[in-house]
This record gives structure tokens, sequence and C-alpha cells, in this order.
């Protein structure tokens, strides 16, 4: 293996910047206002330029896909065409969350039983901190928003490596993102105020499924198969705030999108002692369910970086 390849494998989510300029993002978002099929025939080209470009998550992309489906490790034209849908699927995604911002999406687009818990949470008063992962859309459960304006939410998330997208949301849509906690700020004062906000009613949002930047502690879980790291910090947060803990996944489902709310567990009780094996039996669930849910929806997996502790496949892959 080469020292850049070596390199390149070992790279963090959080160093990839960004690609395309914000001009350009912005002209998609507005072509795409002229209706769907302008906008579909301009993404092809656009999408097809970045997954030419960007190695990297081409590498990440197949990785997956042979993980996923190995049988694919032995037809590379396949490998290469489902890779390529996957990047489109990314591409839709974007546009879906500048529009679920721009409030084009109306409540009635959001199937599944998770509608009406989450809104049973927000109206009892049962904050909590939810976890999310980078699979299907979630911003499009910014529409359930609509229905509940009182609602106090803070989303603890890694912006620096997203910030012309971030500019983009509200440059497109006129209106400013929830309260935004960027996660390598997390102090005393703040995770005070996060609970607080909790003990208020309110929620915390916070990714699970990405290991944290500048060397943060994570866990190597089965996860599809193999030995993966994911990020200690949310389920560390979670015994210390002694609250509820919420899983949150919404994907899109034919012109509509089906949501999932549910309860994991409630920390309120538990002791000291029992954190580690707590931590450990939790983190391994959500791990779980997430594989399940990626294996019900594949196309709609985001995370377009080296994710597995084994290099062996994503090597293999390194000239192309």
């Amino acid at each position: 293996m080469s020292r850049r390849t070596s390199a390149m494998s070992r790279q963090h989510w959080a160093s990839i910047g960004e690609r395309g300029t914000l001009s350009g993002m912005l002209f998609m978002v507005k072509l795409r206002g002229l209706g769907d099929w302008p906008f579909k025939l301009l993404l092809w080209p656009v999408i097809l330029w970045y997954y030419a470009s960007h190695r990297l998550a081409r590498r990440a992309s197949r990785d997956y896909w042979r993980r996923l489906e190995p049988h694919l490790g032995r037809h590379p034209l396949a490998l290469r065409r489902r890779s390529f849908r996957h990047f489109l699927s990314f591409g839709y995604s974007l546009m879906d969350k500048v529009a679920a911002w721009n409030g084009e999406y109306p409540p009635s687009r959001l199937a599944g039983d998770g509608v009406q818990r989450f809104a049973t949470a927000v109206n009892e008063g049962q904050g909590g901190l939810i976890l999310v992962d980078h699979h299907g859309n979630l911003e499009v459960v910014n529409a359930l928003s609509e229905r509940h304006p009182s609602l106090d939410l803070t989303v603890i998330m890694h912006t620096r490596n997203a910030r012309k997208f971030n500019e983009l949301l509200e440059r497109a849509t006129g209106r400013r993102q929830p309260d935004i906690l960027e996660v390598s700020e997390i102090s005393p004062a703040s995770a005070q105020r996060l609970d607080e906000r909790i003990r208020g009613g309110g929620f915390v949002v916070i990714a699970a499924d990405r290991a944290p930047p500048n060397d943060g502690r994570t866990r190597s879980l089965d996860f599809l198969g193999a030995k993966a790291p994911f990020p200690d910090g949310p389920f560390v947060l979670a015994t210390l705030l002694r609250c509820r803990l919420y899983r949150l996944a919404c994907v899109r489902e034919g012109d509509g999108f089906l949501v999932d709310f549910d309860l994991i567990d409630d920390t309120t009780r538990l002791s000291r002692r029992d954190r580690g094996t707590w931590m450990a039996t939790t983190m391994q669930r959500h791990a779980d369910d997430l594989a399940e849910r990626v294996r019900r929806h594949p196309l709609q997996w985001f995370n377009f970086f080296p994710f597995w502790h084994a290099q062996e496949t994503f090597d293999h892959d390194a000239s192309r």
C-alpha cells in the first residue's frame, strides 16, 4: 500500500471539504424551482463530474456496496453503476434538504408512526436527547416543526466542513437554522444549557454514526459484517444528562417520507456502576438498528468517507 493510499484511507470525514461554489449550488436550487425535469437533466452531468473528480468519496461508496452486496466485488461494471446511482441519490437528497427548509414539504407528505410519537413527546414535554444518523434525509423532519412552533431544539453538529451548504440553506430559503452547537465547542457551561433545555421539555439532536474530530473516543462495533468505529460521545452525553434517549430517522419512499421516532431508553436512574455495560449494549443495539435500516434503503447511506476499521477492501480499489 502506498503512502498516499494509506493517508487517504485514514483521512477523517471532518477534514474532507466541500466541492463546488456557493453560486453553483444556488443556481441548482433556482433551477429546481422550474420543475423536476430541468433539475434532473442538469444534475446528471454535475454528479458525473463529482463522481469522476472526488476519488475518496467514489472509493468509499464502492467499499460500502461491496460490504452490503459482496457479489458486486466480482462485477466491476455493476459496482460502478450502483456507486453512481448512490451519488445521484445524494444529489437528490441535497435538494430535498433545501426544499424542506423552504417549507415545500407539507406535513401530509410525512408518514409512519414516528410522526405521532414525535408529536406526543413534544406536546407532553417529554424532552430528551435524540440520536440521528447520516442515512435518509432528516432535514425533511423540519416539516414537523411547522406543527409545533414552540418546539425548543438544539442541534449538536460539526459545521466547519459544510460551511457553504449551511450558508446555502439560509440564502436560498430565507430561514435561519435552529440553534446549533458546534460539537468541538461543548463545555461544562454549554452542557448545563443543554440540561436546562431538556428539563424544560426541549430536545437536543446529535449524530451517532461518525467518529468525532480531533481523535475523539470511539467504540468498535459490528456493522454490516465488519468492525466500524462509532462515537462514544452521544451515549456519554445521555448518561450525563440523565434523560430520555430517542432515535429519529427519515427516509424517502416514493414522493413521501417515512419517519421513525422511538424511545431507546431513559438514563434518569442509570447508576454509575452500570454505565459501562449500558453503553456497550446500547451502542451495539443502535448500530444493529442502523444496519437494518441501511439494508432497507441502501441508496440513502450518505457517509462518503472511509467508514470501517479494516482497509483491505478499500485499498484494493485505491487505483480506481
